[in-house]
């Protein structure tokens, strides 16, 4: 049997890779550590309640000795999915971000390396590039990060590096674009404005609206995984993106035609500091390994609407509360 540890698998990419781990690879024994914050919710992971091949354990990824109790036995393979990840809360208080994201990596690499893991996977972003006004970032470029959350992303994916160079460490890094689907926490751009238009509420667009993202669907990013893991070489790093570059005005516009709701919900709103232009990734590195994205924007983005317009009991909850008083807060409504 092969012991992994999926730390952050309450979270959205984290606990649909539980999903696809234990779906995919029978040899697989899964252990998730996950703290359970605001945005780790157990009801992702409610179906795997009794599974034989998956246990749940609640820790903090930056507290070594929850680490070492979640690695108890051995470790074959690590995925870092742990991070706090939303930009406006780094923002306002990048502290928890600097802990989890860089402190919490630190403590992992450190357990790993004690403990001979085979394979350490650092989950990281296409924010440490920093915004990019033209072509597509390539794995060599420098990391330009022009936000708190996404320089403890850069810290965390150097250190994760430095694991490799200094010690040996099989170290793999990923660097995913912006991930859509269902389970996604409602603070991010999509669920947000999904479940917003559902409830007919405004949709909180920034600025011009004009930035732009890569939308890579969060069952591709999964698959992409599974061949850094099994394909990738050792302290390298690996593009993910879904190519799907949209401005965030078309997003707001796609997702109220979808629904049927009117294009006057969309309510500008000041423009965040440091708000990046564009983010766009080179992902010819990661397709020679054999990978390409199998789903398209307006197919995921179809799926991700119905599986909100069906799970009101999952987001209804969460969008109530601490929740609306931060969100009101937020964005001045």
């Amino acid at each position: 049997m092969t012991r992994v540890l999926i730390t952050g698998g309450a979270g959205f990419i984290g606990s649909h890779y539980a999903h696809h781990a234990l779906a995919r690879h029978p040899e697989w024994q899964v252990t998730v550590l996950d703290k359970l914050t605001y945005a780790g919710n157990p009801d992702n992971l409610k179906d795997l309640e009794g599974h034989a091949r998956y246990r749940f354990l609640r820790g903090d990824v930056a507290s070594r000795e929850d680490v070492a109790l979640a690695m108890e036995g051995g470790a074959d393979i690590v995925l870092n999915f742990a991070a706090e990840t939303h930009v406006d809360r780094s923002i306002g208080d990048p502290e928890g971000f600097i802990r989890t994201d860089i402190y919490g990596a630190y403590a992992l690499l450190e357990a790993a390396r004690s403990r001979g893991v085979k394979r350490f996977l650092q989950i990281s972003t296409d924010e440490v590039y920093g915004s990019v006004p033209q072509g597509a970032s390539r794995e060599e470029d420098a990391l330009m990060p022009s936000n708190p959350y996404a320089a403890s992303k850069a810290a965390a994916d150097r250190l994760a590096y430095s694991y490799h160079a200094t010690y040996g460490l099989p170290v793999l890094i990923t660097r995913a674009s912006n991930n859509f689907g269902p389970n996604q926490y409602p603070e991010k751009l999509i669920p947000l404005f999904v479940t917003n238009a559902l409830d007919d509420q405004a949709l909180p667009l920034y600025g011009d609206g004009l930035n732009v993202r890569d939308w890579l669907f969060v069952g591709d990013h999964c698959e992409a995984l599974d061949v850094v893991l099994e394909r990738g070489t050792p302290g390298q790093v690996y593009n993910v993106g879904g190519g799907n570059e949209r401005r965030n005005i078309d997003i707001s516009r796609a997702i109220l035609e979808r629904l049927g709701k009117p294009p006057g919900l969309v309510r500008s709103v000041s423009d965040r500091p440091g708000h990046d232009r564009r983010y766009a990734l080179d992902c010819r590195k990661l397709r020679l390994l054999g990978w390409s994205p199998r789903t398209p924007f307006d197919e995921g983005l179809e799926e991700t609407i119905a599986w909100y317009a069906d799970h009101r009991d999952w987001w209804e909850k969460i969008k109530s509360g601490a929740y609306l008083e931060y969100y009101r807060k937020q964005y001045r409504l």
